[in-house]
């Protein structure tokens, strides 16, 4: 039995098997470092049992400590007869450890209550270490609102596979999702549409669209944003929210109408696709959006701010005398430098504040603001450009890790998506610095999956997008050395036994 390869995911650096197990009893103890309290505290509960966590060390205690000479987020775990160690180069090491240790022991761990169980842990010498810094994934709650409980599970998954960076999609033209104090309507109006598109849009005849009436919104109240940042660093993953600007942003101009080109009452968005209704470029609508993210600065400590900056077209502005003028005032030759200025002043406004602005790769039209990150994601080649002109860029192209494309050859066999397709085979295929990128490859801070949700109405059919495919993007990111397909697939059969045990619903292998 200690032969057998553990169905570890994402896999580690190095593990060599020693042969000799250690059994978990309800009399095993946590004996932490003070700074793994918290970690301790953690695995006390996810464990099921009753642990006491005590000092001073006790025989056969699940030791946790710090390292300093391991990296940032590495671990070391040993596991012998006469008890565990883990050490980690800082809390977020030791955490990892800990997942690692939760992996070697049954399934059922993950299934709730087991009190009075008494498990077996293969003995294990493993030292770990991720490839990558940035491990995320996407999720976009204004096409379809999702709970704050369930945020709180995607979080544990996303944990579960050593994820560390929550990309939370908060405004869309769908929705408006946050609770901005300054402006109450952005949530009384904006969180809410009166219907929602059935099916896919009738691109040549948007007459023929049928919507189905339902009245459905929602939102985070600051205090429920509070819970879930708090939530997600226990777990060491950090949650960067995104206000998508300045297009995808008919929610906020139907609840304030002044920010738009036309001064028109509209409605939040009940279709999907690029809309035309965008943000004007007035200086009061970059003020209010410094508003907006000051807020957002209390609630997010994060070092990146999303603004999105994506699919923004341009015919309102030029079509708006307004808009035109603003050119001329500020020296403009095109629409392309009025967006770029538009990102650029928030660009400045982050960097007083201590933040650093992130967006899609359009804002590389007219002008990359100095001070940004670019997300690329039509393909690498914007991410190849912004990093070698010495921007960093985290890497999130469709052709690899837009999970809301299907996930079989033929997508009318799969419940209804956006379409394209994307393996399990080809996640794990990733390789997330581009081969041109050699000399800069440092600027790659990682990858991260996205989970667009237009055709996501519930919670269930996220996770069947997520997953398994979100456990071969966790390799990707962690593992400097992955393995083969056929032998992740392997691993990967023991670890579905996890997903059934914390109810996932994920999409069956083939």
């Amino acid at each position: 039995m200690q032969s057998e390869i553990p169905a570890l995911i994402p896999w580690p650096a190095q593990l060599t098997s020693t042969g000799k197990a250690y059994e978990l009893t309800p009399a095993t103890s946590i004996v932490a470092d003070p700074g793994t309290a918290g970690v301790a505290a953690l695995l006390h509960d996810e464990l099921s049992l009753p642990l006491p966590v005590g000092q001073p060390p006790t025989a056969g205690a699940i030791t946790l400590t710090i390292d300093a000479a391991l990296p940032h987020e590495g671990y070391r775990l040993h596991v012998a007869e006469d008890g565990v160690h883990i050490a980690g180069g800082d809390p977020a090491g030791v955490f990892y450890g800990t997942r690692t240790l939760l992996q070697l022991l049954p399934a059922q761990v993950f299934a709730g209550p087991a009190d009075g169980a008494q498990w077996s842990v293969p003995g294990v010498d493993i030292t770990d270490q991720p490839a990558f810094g940035w491990r995320g994934s996407m999720l976009d709650v204004g096409r379809h609102f999702r709970s704050k409980d369930f945020i709180l599970r995607y979080l544990d998954l996303l944990a579960l596979h050593k994820m560390n960076v929550l990309h939370w999609h908060l405004s869309e033209d769908q929705g408006w999702r946050v609770e901005i104090r300054r402006y109450p309507r952005l949530t009384e109006i904006g969180a809410w549409r009166s219907g929602t598109l059935i099916g896919r849009p009738n691109r040549t005849d948007p007459s023929q669209d049928k919507y189905d009436d339902v009245r459905h919104g929602g939102f985070y109240t600051q205090d429920e944003i509070r819970e879930v940042v708090a939530y997600a660093a226990e777990r060491f993953i950090t949650v960067v929210p995104e206000i998508d600007l300045p297009g995808h942003s008919q929610a906020a101009i139907a609840a304030y109408p002044e920010l738009g080109n036309t001064g028109k009452q509209i409605e939040v968005g009940r279709t999907w696709g690029v809309i035309e209704d965008v943000l004007n470029v007035e200086d009061s609508t970059v003020d209010f959006y410094k508003n907006v993210f000051a807020e957002l600065f209390e609630l997010f400590p994060s070092e990146f701010i999303h603004v999105g900056g994506d699919e923004c077209p341009k015919t309102q502005w030029k079509e708006s005398p307004r808009a035109q003028e603003r050119m001329r005032e500020l020296g403009l030759s095109d629409e392309d430098q009025l967006q770029s200025w538009f990102i650029g002043q928030l660009d400045e406004f982050f960097a007083a504040n201590g933040r650093r602005l992130l967006g899609w790769d359009e804002i590389l039209e007219g002008g990359l603001a100095p001070g940004a990150t670019v997300m690329s994601w039509r393909g690498e080649e914007g991410g190849i450009e912004a990093a070698r002109a010495g921007h960093d860029v985290v890497m999130t192209p469709t052709s690899h890790v837009y999970f809301d494309y299907s996930q079989a050859a033929d997508s009318t066999t799969e419940p209804l998506n956006i379409g394209g397709y994307i393996s399990l085979e080809k996640v794990y295929e990733y390789q997330p610095v581009p081969k041109e990128l050699s000399a800069a490859a440092d600027h790659v801070l990682g990858s991260q999956f996205n989970l667009w949700t237009e055709y996501m109405p519930t919670a269930e059919q996220v996770e069947y997008m997520a997953f398994p495919r979100g456990c071969a993007f966790a390799e990707v990111v962690w593992s400097a050395d992955r393995q083969q397909y056929g032998e992740f697939l392997g691993r990967l059969r023991g670890h579905l036994a996890r997903l059934d045990a914390l109810g996932v619903h994920y999409r069956p292998l083939d």
